[in-house]
């Protein structure tokens, strides 16, 4: 009878993910670089915020921007055609989610020794998404409103991996039932160290605290 042995091949690649992770972070950290993962489900509001918030931060602070889609570029092109920031689209060939090597092979493609700042929108998507470490220095993960106060329970590991996180689509509530209160215990159950925000890109309800929030946590990186 032949024996037989078993790979843990999922634990093989999460470690080297991690390990290509902190090697593109601390590459990041030695020119002064911040890098932020945005995650959410498709339809969430990502890029919706970051046409807010990115005027905002590109008055201090020179960005870069990746987005992460299995197809398709319209993303990319809207952040670049809008904003005029250094973009690139990062394509997964049919993966749901973005490893640390996909992203330091992108950025190959940027001049980081010009940039302060790194924004990753990455796959829609609240399950892969969270598997894997870019290489970040934080994590800012989205639900809107419409998605139910409920996902804390639902999708645990996306939220403790979240540094911050923030309820957009504010101008939905007299639609949708969202129970703050019940998200927030939600949250806090999974991550009690996460900072929670409420946003409307539309309006602008809640950018100038997120922005500040931000501004806080990239000035003490680059500068300190």
């Amino acid at each position: 009878m032949q024996g037989f042995s078993v790979v843990e091949v999922k634990e093989d690649v999460i470690r080297r993910n991690d390990d290509t992770a902190d090697r593109l972070r601390a590459r990041l950290a030695s020119k002064k670089v911040f890098f932020v993962n945005l995650m959410a489900s498709p339809g969430s509001g990502k890029t919706t915020l970051l046409l807010a918030l990115l005027p905002r931060l590109a008055k201090k602070y020179r960005i870069g921007v990746l987005e992460a889609d299995i197809d398709g570029a319209v993303d990319a092109k809207t952040i670049a055609d809008r904003l005029g920031l250094q973009t690139l689209q990062i394509h997964t060939g049919g993966a749901c989610h973005l490893t640390a090597q996909m992203v330091e092979d992108a950025l190959e493609s940027f001049d980081t020794d010009n940039l302060d700042l790194i924004i990753l929108e990455n796959i829609g998507n609240l399950v892969c998404p969270a598997e894997f470490d870019t290489g970040a220095n934080m994590n800012l993960v989205l639900l809107s409103v419409p998605e139910g106060d409920d996902k804390p329970l639902k999708y645990p590991l996306m939220f403790e991996v979240a540094n911050m996180v923030a309820v957009t689509k504010l101008d939905t509530l007299e639609v949708f039932d969202f129970d703050f209160d019940a998200f927030k215990k939600g949250v806090k159950k999974r991550n009690k160290d996460a900072e929670i925000f409420k946003v409307c890109a539309l309006t602008g309800e809640g950018i100038d605290a997120i922005e500040s929030a931000l501004d806080a946590k990239i000035c003490a990186s680059i500068k300190g």
